[in-house]
């Protein structure tokens, strides 16, 4: 499941790059919250199934509705309309895992016994390095057109904090309950969140097969399918599985990208890909017992 779950994700940023030539992409995002909700009740209905017991609980669900959909797919393809390459908003986003990783080491440390464990060097090396690939990517790029530039940076980050506090917070508020219900309520708060913005927009959807096709994606395989395997992967405790693989995620889509829109691949490009990936991989790698210690609670 973690492993479709990333070849799921990894579309994400494709998507975004194929479908913004169309519409704005806050507009963008509130008819695929509109339309997926729909589809959600219609399955919700069907299946009978239940819907989260207590007014707290719709109130965590909304919460981390805004952080992991509101803020972090805004950023995204806010930066991706803006002209941040799908390939460089995967791999910022794609430091997730660094800041998942170092968030519970450091809350490890304050407690007793297997699970308490300080940031190890090994973890810092890691950062370290990640970091050198990011900077190595990102200096290429900087004053070269949009694509890195305050908005498209500002932006991104915007969805990396809001990934990573959202994937905490749900672990650590959101009792376990239907997939189905939880996701119309996320979505729901994210529609609420995302609607008003839209009014910032000015350019007009282009209703073609181009635009038809990435919505339909959007909501059939990124929503109903990626979002809700990531809640499931969450709530039974794998997200230590998910947090593992997420490192393949900017390789994937640079190479995505490379095939679909002739994004360029430059030798510094393809290092700093590789230093993030390994700083990545050190980070979670070491830091894995106590994620597990603490996400599997």
């Amino acid at each position: 499941m973690p492993a479709v779950f990333v070849l799921i994700w990894s579309t994400g940023f494709i998507v975004a790059k194929f479908g913004l030539p169309y519409a704005p992409p806050l507009t963008f995002l509130a008819i695929r919250y509109l339309l997926s909700i729909l589809c959600f009740l219609m399955w919700i209905a069907i299946a009978r199934a239940s819907w989260p017991g207590t007014r707290s609980q719709w109130l965590h669900l909304a919460a981390t509705g805004v952080l992991m959909h509101a803020g972090y797919l805004g950023g995204v393809w806010v930066a991706v309309k803006a002209g941040m390459g799908s390939g460089l908003a995967a791999l910022i986003v794609g430091l997730q895992p660094v800041l998942t990783a170092l968030w519970v080491s450091w809350m490890a440390s304050g407690t007793s016994g297997p699970a308490g464990t300080r940031v190890s060097p090994r973890q810092w090396l890691g950062l370290a390095l990640g970091l050198a690939g990011l900077l190595l990517v990102v200096s290429r790029k900087f004053g070269a057109g949009v694509e890195v530039t305050v908005l498209t940076l500002t932006a991104t980050f915007i969805a990396l904090f809001s990934i990573t506090a959202g994937t905490l917070y749900q672990k650590r508020f959101v009792l376990p309950c239907d997939v189905r219900t939880a996701n119309a309520v996320q979505l729901a708060a994210a529609l609420l969140v995302t609607l008003p913005l839209t009014a910032l927009e000015t350019e007009p959807i282009q209703w073609n097969l181009y635009f038809t096709g990435a919505m339909a994606w959007s909501v059939l395989a990124l929503t109903l399918g990626g979002s809700s395997l990531l809640y499931i992967l969450i709530q039974r405790g794998a997200a230590t599985a998910v947090t593992s693989l997420l490192y393949l995620v900017p390789p994937t889509t640079a190479l995505m990208a490379w095939v679909l829109f002739d994004e360029l691949i430059t030798t510094s490009t393809v290092l700093g890909t590789a230093l993030t990936a390994i700083g990545v991989f050190l980070v979670v790698r070491a830091a894995r017992p106590s994620i597990k210690a603490r996400l599997d609670l």
